[in-house]
């Protein structure tokens, strides 16, 4: 147990470890967006489109707010982009508990949605600052690992507190985000040494014309789009099965359990493998778990599939974060995430759009291409791979010249 506690969580730093908890309350906290909608609907009596009107502003202000934060997390440092907008967040949620103009919750959304994206870039970025090359990939493992216990503790206890009180929920909310800043402001040193900040120059166009860097980014896209599926389009395809939304709570629940048992015994399994080549291994997965969905009709088909693609999900989550890192400029770090932090709103919106349109057009053979899809990512990564690790060792061997200048 020692050995496996040591391989799994050893030799990361005690600034990895309080962001990392600063992650896992600030996700367990994040429950009041989870029933924004329905809040809306039944204690503001907004209708159903209105809801939908108003909790879309919120994903609007987090695209905005992605960006934002990588650019102040290079400018103006990790730490005080994490503390002020998680201090912002708290002050915001709190006055949405006693507002109950639409207009006024409306735009308190959408400011909610920026503050809430800002710090992701700036986590990461920190992450990257702190910990060694060679730890990074444990260090993600266990921040994915946080990330989903965080979410489904956070779906549990949003059904209780709304049972309660919407008000307590909102407070709720509120208190968890100021904690977090608390733990930033108490525990975390500022990552990005201060000459490293003086050189972050080219702005976000420098991200967006690194050729290597996209192409891993179009690729995470793709990965971000098929994981999407289990969210939008999947529970159609259930409700067409004649499965009751019972039905899609189990497999659910099946996918997050796997994740939170399982996810602390990936990197064992990925140690001394090529990066490029455990994410073809993984994207290959998540693509035959959906590709199986052509075949469901009874539950137990859909929970063999989601173990497929969970298993993916799971072996893709370290490198692909590692890679990410390994591609990003330290003076330019917080920008980077911020462009690959765009991946996952992007495919929040372009997946149902389209996704719903595949479905009725195509039926079952919907599944089929979203399968297609996550071989053609698994293709790339196999293509790409070689070329994209000798780039990322350039980089690394230009960091080590200048320090040593």
């Amino acid at each position: 147990m020692r050995a496996w506690l040591r391989n799994t969580a050893g030799g990361l730093p005690g600034t990895y470890w309080y962001l990392w908890t600063g992650m896992l309350i600030n996700r367990v906290g994040a429950f009041a967006m989870l029933i924004m909608s329905v809040y809306l609907t039944d204690e503001r009596g907004a209708s159903a489109s209105l809801a939908g009107l108003v909790v879309g502003g919120y994903g609007i202000g987090g695209v905005a707010g992605t960006l934002l934060g990588g650019v102040l997390a290079d400018h103006w440092g990790r730490r005080a982009t994490l503390f002020w907008a998680h201090t912002v967040a708290a002050g915001l949620m709190a006055a949405l508990a006693f507002t109950t103009h639409l207009g006024a919750i409306a735009a308190l959304t959408v400011a909610l949605g920026l503050v809430h994206s800002m710090p992701m870039p700036a986590f990461v970025a920190a992450i990257v600052d702190v910990v060694p090359a060679e730890r990074r990939s444990r260090a993600f493992n266990l921040q994915f690992w946080s990330f989903n216990l965080g979410m489904a503790a956070a779906g549990l206890l949003a059904g209780l507190l709304a049972q309660v009180s919407y008000l307590a929920l909102f407070l709720a909310d509120a208190g968890a985000t100021a904690v977090t800043a608390a733990v930033i402001a108490w525990k975390v040193p500022e990552t990005f040494q201060r000459h490293r900040r003086a050189e972050a120059t080219g702005g976000l166009l420098t991200a967006l014309t690194d050729r290597t860097y996209l192409v891993f980014v179009g690729l995470t896209f793709l990965l971000a789009a098929l994981s999407t599926q289990t969210s939008t389009i999947m529970p159609l395809a259930m409700r067409a099965d004649g499965l009751s939304p019972a039905a899609y709570g189990t497999v659910v629940a099946i996918s997050a359990a796997l994740i939170v048992v399982g996810q602390l015994f990936v990197p064992p399994l990925i140690d001394g493998h090529r990066k490029h080549t455990v994410l073809a291994t993984a994207l290959g997965l998540i693509g035959l778990g959906f590709g199986a969905l052509a075949f469901a009709d009874h539950l137990a088909v859909y929970l063999l599939a989601s173990v497929i693609w969970t298993i993916g999900s799971m072996l893709a989550a370290p490198p692909n974060a590692e890679v990410n890192a390994e591609l990003s400029p330290e003076e330019l770090r917080g920008r980077y995430q911020s462009v690959f932090s765009l991946t996952f709103p992007a495919a929040a919106f372009i997946t149902p759009a389209l996704g719903g349109l595949s479905l009725d057009h195509l039926g079952s053979w919907h599944w089929i291409a979203v399968g297609t899809v996550g071989l053609v990512a698994a293709a790339g990564h196999l293509l790409t791979g070689p070329a994209r690790d000798r780039e990322a060792a350039r980089r690394a061997l230009r960091v080590r010249e200048l320090e040593r200048v």
